[in-house]
């Protein structure tokens, strides 16, 4: 029985085949994280970035705390003051959604029912995000992303 003997050409086909692995795990996951990137948060970073402090203030000015969670098929959003009384809005606009991808996205249809925003919403387990827009009774905008995490059972 003969030897066989690692040539140049082994040597080649190794390093092509472990590279060319390489270069399709990287394309796919670049293709991957492309795909699946929502776009745009502002059309013009540097005017948002010129508006910033001064929308903070304004909702730190508020002293509201947001909180979310999920039971018995029922999404809550309580919105409480500084003195941890509940606030009601003059406008509500929370966009429900997972935070890798906008496929699931939904408007919820939040009410008040005295002391937080309730909405009817079945929720698989995970991680969601809720993108909310409120407009305080004086005027005043607040905006926050709420993450929400759902546990299985």
């Amino acid at each position: 029985m003969s030897e066989r003997k690692f040539t140049g050409r082994h040597a080649l086909m190794v390093f092509v085949g472990a590279f060319g692995i390489i270069i399709a795990v990287n394309l796919a996951l670049a293709y991957n994280a492309v795909a699946t990137f929502p776009g745009l948060e502002v059309k013009n970073s540097y005017v948002a970035s010129q508006e910033f402090n001064t929308k903070k203030a304004a909702q730190e000015t508020l002293g509201w705390t947001v909180d979310a969670c999920a039971k018995g098929g029922l999404l809550i959003l309580s919105i409480t003051d500084a003195d941890g009384k509940p606030v009601q809005v003059s406008a509500l606009d929370a966009v429900l959604g997972r935070a890798t991808h906008v496929q699931d996205d939904t408007r919820s249809d939040f009410q008040f029912d005295g002391t937080a925003y309730v909405a009817r919403e079945e929720l698989e387990p995970g991680n969601w995000n809720i993108r909310m827009k409120a407009t305080a009774l004086d005027g005043t905008a607040f905006e926050q992303r709420v993450v929400l995490r759902v546990q299985k059972g």
